[in-house]
């Protein structure tokens, strides 16, 4: 009967290393997940600055147009707006830049935080393991210790 608990626990300490095991793999990938988001997050800001300096170009070249246009030279208020504009650009992209790697930032923590929990689901899981192998042991040591059981007390010395 004691030998019957026994493979139980032992079947149940298998176990729980294979779901360690899973756990741990599945938290792996969504911190391979968040990775390649945060990179995916790096090549947006690459092409949303592109786009942003590509549409700034010709605002600027819009406004030279108009100011010529109109009859005022690239002087005075003219350089004013100009200067105003690249100075409104810098600080929009700048914004850009900021949100970009705080994004990155929290993907980056999300993978650090996914890889932790994968690394505890695995160590709760040897814990378990550990506990079903001690049970195992247990069972053992009970049914072969106990008096009438087949095992009788052979192999066990006690003490005087």
């Amino acid at each position: 009967m004691g030998w019957v608990a026994a493979v139980a626990s032992v079947a149940a300490a298998q176990q729980a290393g294979a779901v360690g095991k899973y756990n741990q793999a599945v938290q792996e990938r969504n911190a391979v997940v968040a990775e390649q988001e945060k990179e995916r997050l790096e090549q947006q800001l690459e092409f949303d600055l592109a786009r942003f300096d590509d549409q700034f170009r010709r605002l600027q070249g819009e406004t030279k147009t108009r100011i010529v246009k109109s009859g005022a030279e690239l002087s005075g208020s003219g350089l004013r707006i100009l200067r105003s504009n690249s100075e409104q650009a810098e600080i929009e992209k700048n914004v850009m830049d900021y949100n970009s790697k705080v994004a990155q930032s929290r993907k980056l923590e999300e993978a650090n935080f996914a890889r932790m929990s994968g690394n505890l689901a695995r160590m709760e899981a040897r814990q378990a393991q550990f506990g079903y192998y001690a049970q195992a042991g247990q069972s053992l040591l009970t049914a072969y210790s106990s008096p009438g059981s087949s095992g009788g007390d052979q192999g066990l010395v006690v003490a005087p």
